[in-house]
């Protein structure tokens, strides 16, 4: 398998999802933030876009990835090799919009370059851009890097002292060096010109970038010729552009982005329902249902559509029914009640007048929705439907009339191929491996699961880990290098869960067994939530104990007991969701977890983490504390149908020891149950009609 298709393999489903989006007018430059060639903009994404980004100079590699957060809040994060010495450098870099362009006045940005990192491409800016016609002004001042010499006394000194000096390199990376931010004695101007050539899809680049290379030219680079740099950027298709540029009179360099909107609305796709027509007397109907009865017509519809009837309660000659519903196939818990409310719209006999559909989310009673019946609804409008339809508390249904019963033992398994990345290690900056995931989710009777997880492998290259663990803390995650190398094909997980509604505000899941591929354990989570709050607490406790690098069933002799004291706030912006963790981590280190995550109707998720414990800089280690992002991935557009399944994944500058906690089991109940959530539903009642 040569080089090219290994990468094809690993980045082909970023590229396959992008081309189901639509493109977006700004562009990023060579550092990945939106900008020219290496000078920043003011211009933004739109909304909710991801992008990632790889340019390539004669002296350095970038690779970055950067996301609109906010309409008016742009993020970076890029991971930076430098060609004329073995050294590799990650930063993050922050811009917020504060003047939207108008007909007379630019637009503004404010923006730090290397927000928490080595201070390698320290630097801050103000900057503003303004549209004339085809053609894209760009001006800003510059501190730090993009301050060159400097133009002018730094302003900034009249209010305090504080910015009149500026450290170079800022140690090992990873904390604020808020001392450095718009510091120095001097501030510089930059700026540029982006061209769009009209009836083309070309732009020319040209821009005026200060910066002295001083970090490069004390290892032995040449420093620029000239503060110039010009280029050329072909949209190649909607959602792909490439750029070649010549910089600084001395050097070629090339770029190629691709981005996708993780905001778009998700289509509601081809619906797989159907009213039962099977033959009663050719016996079609599958062993165990009968075909005479309403419950198990709509029991087999509802199972061939995706969703799965719990039960039913009603009187057999009253007017209401409860049906409580399970959600398989569906990644809108909107669009699953539509559904749940057409099938029984067909099926339930004539005397019932209304429906109220319970909703129950892999094992939790969250909502009980309650309508009129469908066919008694004589104004068929949307706005009719979501004026009735309440959303009302969960109701306890303890003895339904009419219960599923779930007796046959089946053991279904979806396989599918993963992969798993180990990023910036200054020895390989990506290491890889692909592997066929072998899953299975075996419900059982009393609300338990057994759940289990089996990698096979493929294709990696972890051999070439040669970096051994040198951390000063019980090396719970840092022996990565062991589990990779030693347990190519294993066990990721395989326990036994339990999880129920206690009542109408609490809720609980327990679990033994093989978490993930470091840690077995027993444990829980507990979680308190009013179904119409926007607050929510909740704790966790496990004993976990390090399983043994060939990740079967044998273990070492290091363990730990794990809690978190957790409060949630569903934030009412922009859908962001934010989160508190306080306790010990799997290193018994003490301290708290910050989380804030961004989620959209169409199931993507954003997000961003720190934790901050007892364990200071040095005792962590490389990236001084831990931090990273969050992806949840939607794979409806690969399907071309409904699903529920995606791709996960944290991104980490560096793993480390510190502040490390069980993958899923600490604090992620409340996370886990976002897709039912009030809000959730609130906004996508129109979603619901049938």
């Amino acid at each position: 398998m040569n080089k090219i298709f290994k990468m094809a393999l690993l980045l082909g489903p970023f590229f396959l999802l992008s081309s189901f989006f639509i493109s977006f007018g700004a562009k990023a430059g060579d550092l990945g933030t939106t900008g020219i060639i290496d000078i920043p903009s003011a211009r933004m994404m739109k909304d909710g876009y991801l992008r990632a980004t790889v340019s390539k100079q004669d002296t350095v590699s970038v690779y970055s990835l950067n996301y609109q957060a906010t309409p008016w809040f742009e993020t970076t994060f890029r991971y930076v090799g430098f060609e004329d010495f073995f050294y590799y450098d990650r930063s993050y870099e922050a811009k917020i919009r504060l003047l939207e362009e108008s007909n007379y006045l630019p637009q503004i940005a404010i923006g730090i370059r290397d927000v928490a990192g080595t201070g390698v491409y320290g630097s801050e800016y103000i900057v503003g851009s303004k549209k004339y016609g085809p053609l894209d002004v760009t001006l800003g001042v510059g501190w730090g890097r993009l301050a060159g010499k400097g133009d002018f006394d730094n302003p900034l000194k009249n209010i305090s002292d504080r910015f009149e000096e500026r450290s170079a390199v800022t140690g090992q990376g990873g904390e604020f060096s808020f001392d450095n931010f718009f510091s120095g004695k001097n501030a510089g101007i930059f700026g540029g010109l982006t061209y769009a050539v009209p009836n083309y899809p070309l732009k020319i680049l040209a821009e005026y970038n200060p910066d002295e290379y001083n970090f490069q030219v004390g290892r032995g680079s040449k420093s620029p010729d000239t503060p110039y740099s010009f280029g050329l950027e072909w949209e190649l298709f909607e959602d792909l552009h490439l750029a070649a540029n010549y910089k600084h009179n001395d050097e070629f360099g090339f770029k190629i982005s691709a981005s996708l909107n993780t905001k778009q609305t998700s289509p509601k796709y081809p619906e797989r329902f159907y009213k039962s027509t099977l033959d009663m007397k050719k016996n079609e109907f599958p062993e165990g249902y009968n075909p005479s009865s309403w419950y198990d017509r709509l029991l087999l519809d509802m199972s061939k559509a995706g969703l799965i009837l719990m039960s039913a309660d009603y009187e057999p000659e009253g007017e209401e029914i409860n049906l409580e519903v399970s959600n398989k196939d569906y990644r809108s818990w909107p669009d699953a009640i539509g559904v749940a409310l057409r099938l029984a719209d067909l099926h339930l006999p004539q005397n019932f007048k209304s429906i109220a559909i319970t909703v129950n989310e892999e094992g939790y009673r969250l909502h009980t929705l309650e309508t009129i019946r469908p066919m008694n609804i004589h104004n068929d409008s949307v706005e009719t439907f979501v004026n009735q339809l309440d959303i009302l508390l969960p109701r306890q249904i303890k003895k339904p009339f009419r219960r599923t019963n779930f007796v046959k033992f089946r053991i279904p398994v979806d396989i599918a191929l993963q992969n798993r990345l180990q990023l910036m290690d200054p020895d390989e900056p990506l290491r890889y491996q692909l592997y066929a995931q072998l899953k299975s989710t075996i419900p059982l009777p009393a609300n338990f699961t057994i759940r289990s997880s089996i990698a096979v492998d493929l294709e990696n290259n972890f051999d070439t880990i040669i970096r051994e663990s040198d951390s000063v803390l019980p090396r719970v995650r840092s022996e990565m290098k062991k589990y990779y190398q030693q347990g190519e094909t294993g066990v990721e997980s395989f326990f036994l869960a339990y999880q129920n509604s206690i009542n109408k505000i609490t809720f609980i899941r327990l679990e033994a067994g093989i978490f993930e591929e470091m840690f077995s354990g027993i444990g829980g989570e507990v979680l308190f939530s009013k179904p119409q709050s926007r607050f929510a607490t909740g704790a966790s406790l496990h004993w976990a104990k390090k399983r043994d690098y060939d990740r079967q069933f044998d273990h070492l002799d290091y363990e730990a007991v794990t809690g978190f004291v957790s409060a949630y706030w569903a934030t009412p912006l922009y859908n962001f969701d934010a989160a508190l963790h306080v306790g010990q981590y799997l290193a018994e280190d003490k301290g708290a977890t910050f989380e804030l995550r961004r989620t959209f109707d169409n199931g993507w998720k954003v997000g961003v983490w720190a934790t901050q414990t007892d364990v200071s800089a040095e005792d962590f280690g490389e990236g001084s504390f831990d931090k990273g992002l969050y992806f949840k991935v939607p794979l409806n557009a690969l399907f071309g149908r409904d699903t529920r399944n995606n791709y996960q994944s944290r991104l980490r500058t560096i793993q480390r020891d510190g502040g490390a906690r069980l993958e899923g089991f600490s604090g992620e109940l409340w996370h886990s149950l976002r897709g039912a959530r009030y809000d959730t539903l609130s906004n996508n009642k129109s979603r619901m009609k049938p």
